[in-house]
């Protein structure tokens, strides 16, 4: 695989704004200005301040992955997608356990707000496999799904592509066996990445930026070691270097 150029590796990145308000993701979004990279809003930053972060991000000039994995009858994540999409996002999840019906109400969602005049664009549309947080202990025994972490993730996949959806959310362990099964241009969205020497925190299925890479991930999720750094600009410059590493 060639190298990256440093372009090309900001704009797989998506920093993950954990944060509890807005001013404190804003906060580190300005230090982050320019740099090419995507930003992700999940759910207690957007339970905290609504869409209007979106706006405040996208005028900033970012790309947005709206993270809130929704997980619920068809009708309503259908009702769901057509909302998201008329903010103006430019990627979001749902949940791959929903089933193949609710990722399909998600696609039709996307539709209705595009054909309806209410959005200017079609986001990416993702389903989640499993969380990076979940081993194989946690699978078997407390989710109750049999066999391995992998085989769960590439069903999940495979029924996310019949649905319609571009892509799925997954560790970077997994990357390899969702391209196979699904194809090259099937879109992984993978969290999970640790630069080296930064700690795991509550994740079990990781990897550096530079293995994600080497592994064929679409994009790579970032958060702590970014956002928590005392310079975001300067920990996201040092992902960048190790990610175009031959």
């Amino acid at each position: 695989m060639a190298a990256l150029t440093r372009l090309e590796a900001a704009g797989k990145i998506m920093v993950a704004l954990d944060k509890p308000d807005a001013a404190a993701a804003l906060a580190v979004a300005d230090q982050l200005r320019g740099s090419g990279c995507w930003m992700k809003v999940g759910m207690e930053l957007f339970y905290a301040t609504g869409p209007s972060i979106v706006q405040e991000l996208k005028a900033r000039g970012f790309r947005i992955f709206l993270d809130l994995k929704m997980h619920d009858i068809p009708n309503t994540v259908r009702g769901g997608a057509r909302s998201i999409t008329r903010m103006g996002v430019d990627l979001f999840n749902v949940h791959g356990a929903g089933g193949i019906a609710m990722m399909k109400a998600a696609a039709e969602g996307v539709k209705d707000a595009v054909d309806a005049g209410e959005a200017k664009q079609a986001p990416i549309v993702i389903a989640v496999t499993q969380l990076t947080s979940t081993s194989q202990t946690v699978l078997n025994e407390e989710i109750g799904i049999a066999g391995l972490v992998e085989d769960a993730v590439v069903r999940y996949a495979k029924l996310a592509r019949e649905a319609g959806l571009q892509g799925v959310v997954a560790s970077p362990l997994e990357v390899a066996a969702i391209k196979a099964a699904c194809g090259t241009d099937f879109v992984t969205v993978t969290p999970g990445i640790r630069p080296r020497g930064a700690d795991a925190g509550d994740q079990s299925r990781i990897t550096t930026p530079h293995e994600a890479v080497m592994g064929g991930t679409d994009y790579l999720v970032i958060g702590r070691p970014i956002t928590a750094a005392l310079n975001p600009s300067e920990a996201l410059d040092n992902i960048l270097k190790e990610m175009t590493e031959q």
